[in-house]
């Protein structure tokens, strides 16, 4: 894999294993996909906090790997996940991707699948991701 073509860090597509849906897209440097590869949940490395995280490390929404592709350049992954838990969208939807243009209006399509204040604690009032 090419880390340095992008800072030392690769775009990570995540994708339900059973559904293809993709529920979000987050950023791994090596550490971050190793403790992936080794552990079988996904890491991600936070360009704000500068950190590696597990995601559901808060909420209890962790992702199990269960494939991971790379594409012809590799330098961006595709993994396939089971989710543990209802959703991944530190807002309360099973995907991130939750809203969709129409007739050049951003619309909410899905209904929340969980409420995010009875899971996140403080990031959620700062208004982070999670």
């Amino acid at each position: 894999m090419d880390f340095g073509k992008l800072g030392n860090i690769l775009p990570a597509v995540i994708q339900d294993d059973s559904s293809s849906e993709v529920l979000m897209v987050g950023f791994m440097n090596k550490e971050a996909f190793s403790k992936t590869f080794e552990s079988g949940f996904v890491h991600f490395f936070s360009r704000t906090k500068q950190r590696i995280w597990m995601k559901g490390e808060e909420s209890g929404h962790r992702l199990k790997t269960k494939e991971i592709w790379m594409d012809c350049d590799e330098d961006s992954l595709v993994i396939k996940v089971d989710i543990e838990g209802p959703g991944v969208c530190h807002k309360g939807y099973r995907s991130c991707f939750y809203r969709r243009n129409q007739d050049g209006e951003w619309k909410e399509i899905p209904s929340k699948v969980f409420d995010p204040s009875k899971v996140y604690q403080q990031n959620v009032k700062k208004g982070e991701g999670v």
